[in-house]
């Protein structure tokens, strides 16, 4: 028999601990000496304290626990159970990774509000180009950055394998479709069909006028850039028109600090 400060310490709970299960059933000595009231635990019954740490750990409540250890799981639907909770955690915390840097973006956008004054914006007209492309559909302007870059890994690994050129530097378009975003990783092509898996060929139309800004940096702050220019659209007195573009003129693989976009937003 242990002790209730050996079975503690063997168990790595406080004895505090082992006093409120055992006030709330969850975990009874093994024996109790009738004249001092000192607790004795069983090392038999490591592996209940054991479940018991392990499921308030994974965020069940004490009286919970008790259910769940009242059915007597064997330890392989125990473990099952345990593995569910873990990727329940596991996807929340993801979730919560997304919110904060949404949340710490937002709190950039804010505090460089007056500060974006030194782009210099550029009105011209924009060729008509021909594309081979990759496209999607999203909910919402958050979701652009984690669609958009695993559709041009994916585009330029397709297009390697059938052999398809890239002409000229990356484009991304981004238009409407009803209340969601349509958009596009793309590489100008002369081909006349796709050959590679996934990948349509698509074509930009011709553009009369367009009002642009070089963005230069990360796509983690081309969000602050592209406010910047609808709000220079705005005070022209212009009018936006989809589909919106970005062409990425330098692209360093190890610097994503050194990349140059142009941003260029067609005007109706």
């Amino acid at each position: 028999m242990l002790s209730i400060g050996d079975f503690a310490r063997h168990a790595q709970v406080s004895v505090r601990m082992l006093r409120h299960y055992d006030a709330l059933g969850l975990l009874v000595p093994a024996s109790v000496d009738p004249a001092t009231g000192y607790r004795s635990y069983a090392a038999s019954q490591l592996p209940r304290i054991n479940r018991i740490v392990a499921l308030k750990n994974l965020g069940f409540t004490l009286d919970q626990v008790g259910r769940i250890l009242s059915e007597e799981l064997s330890a392989e639907e125990l473990r099952g159970m345990l593995r569910l909770r873990e990727a329940e955690l596991a996807a929340q915390i993801d979730a919560d990774r997304v919110r904060l840097a949404a949340v710490g973006h937002r709190l950039r956008t804010i505090e460089s509000e007056g500060t974006m004054s030194e782009l210099e914006y550029v009105e011209k007209s924009l060729p008509a180009v021909r594309l081979a492309q990759i496209t999607a559909t999203v909910d919402t302007q958050a979701e652009i950055g984690p669609t958009v870059g695993p559709m041009f890994e994916r585009l330029v690994g397709s297009l390697a394998a059938a052999g398809m050129s890239m002409a000229g530097p990356a484009v991304a378009w981004y238009g409407a479709d009803g209340e969601r975003v349509r958009l596009a990783a793309a590489f100008p092509t002369s081909a006349e069909k796709a050959t590679a898996d996934g990948v349509e060929i698509g074509e930009l139309g011709a553009v009369e006028r367009a009002l642009t800004v070089v963005h230069r940096g990360s796509m983690e702050t081309i969000g602050d850039t592209w406010q910047a220019l609808a709000q220079q659209v705005e005070a022209r007195g212009q009018q936006p028109q989809l589909p919106s573009r970005e062409v990425y003129l330098e692209t360093p693989e190890d610097d994503p600090d050194g990349w140059v976009t142009e941003l260029q937003q067609p005007l109706a």
